[in-house]
């Protein structure tokens, strides 16, 4: 059987900090982002910025482009494990 502990936060880092983290180490551009994304590049920069809420369709979008999970987009800072028991 398998045991799982719970996910810990490991550093505050927001939605909009972890889209701009990603996409600078990709080493993009917000309008070269929004090239690749048809994404707005204002809207690119309110999401950045926490303005706007990044949403399930549009991370799923920002993802692809950034060759991602989206979850590395929606749930920043969070350390997910898996233990498992012989």
């Amino acid at each position: 059987m398998r045991q799982y502990r719970p996910a810990k936060k490991r550093i505050a880092v927001s939605v909009g900090e972890s889209v701009r983290i990603v996409r600078e180490l990709q080493g993009l551009s917000q309008n070269q982002l929004s090239k690749l994304t048809g994404i707005p590049q204002a809207t690119l920069s309110a999401i950045e910025n926490d303005r706007v809420s990044l949403g399930v369709e549009r991370a799923k979008v920002l993802a692809r482009a950034l060759k991602c999970h989206p979850a590395v987009l929606v749930f920043p800072g969070w350390e997910f494990t898996e233990t498992s028991a012989a």
